[in-house]
């Protein structure tokens, strides 16, 4: 398990590396940087560097982290790329099943596929589901998600590029909102980030926001008017008991 300084989880797991790029939010992909630079320093994990790679002897590890955790699943891959054998996906939900004393926290740009293989998933109740969407032409994503059968679905609207006006946040159970930040960010307009937060506000849905970004995203910060919004969605009972 690597403790993560992601602002909305504490741990990250992979067991699956490397991607490759589907649309604009992924052109300054921090996680393809951060692969190269740990095959330099030789990590095994990485020596295809940001080549997709399955990472089987990294599936069960969560059944041996005995302290619950909230857990980004694939937080250097996209567990539903197509080129990830729908039996490996099944395997990752099936230890997420049997890890019930952890929050899973699952995000894909690949909306398509996830509506596709929904259908085959037994979806446990400590599995969130996200799909990220960075611009308005994007917001169809959110309609695949909405369609699966995950308890908990959820939305990462970073690296926020573009207005998202009037979006359809029905069955939607968290926003996640964010700027770019390392080398080459874009920058991304307050208005944008307030216009979302009243879309949620409306719709009752919690909203985080994590950062203004920036080529010194500590500097920015991650006030909006002056205010840390950490709103999370509900967990189930069991799992409210064992975090407490």
């Amino acid at each position: 398990m690597s403790k993560s300084s992601i602002e909305w989880t504490e741990a990250t797991w992979n067991p699956v590396t490397g991607c490759d790029k589907i649309s604009p939010g992924c052109k300054f992909c921090y996680a393809e940087r951060l692969a190269f630079r740990l095959r330099a320093m030789g990590q095994a994990n990485y020596r295809n560097g940001f080549e997709l790679t399955l990472q089987p002897s990294m599936l069960e590890k969560p059944l041996s982290w005995k302290k619950p955790q909230v857990i980004f699943v694939n937080s250097m891959s996209d567990l539903f790329h197509r080129d990830i054998p729908e039996y490996y996906i099944q395997q990752v939900f099936d230890v997420m099943r049997r890890a019930h004393w952890h929050q899973f926290q699952v995000l894909t740009k690949r909306a398509d596929r996830l509506e596709e293989l929904s259908p085959s998933i037994e979806w446990p109740e400590n599995v969130w589901m996200g799909v990220s969407v960075e611009s308005e032409k994007y917001l169809s994503r959110i309609d695949h998600l909405r369609r699966t059968g995950a308890k908990t679905k959820f939305l990462s609207l970073e690296p926020l590029i573009g207005p998202l006006p009037n979006m359809n946040l029905e069955g939607v159970h968290w926003a996640i909102v964010g700027g770019e930040s390392g080398p080459g960010c874009r920058p991304m307009s307050e208005v944008w980030v307030l216009d979302i937060r009243d879309q949620c506000k409306k719709a009752k849905v919690p909203f985080f926001f994590k950062q203004w970004g920036g080529v010194n995203k500590k500097k920015t910060g991650r006030k909006l008017e002056g205010k840390t919004w950490d709103e999370m969605p509900d967990r189930p009972t069991h799992q409210q008991q064992l975090f407490a």
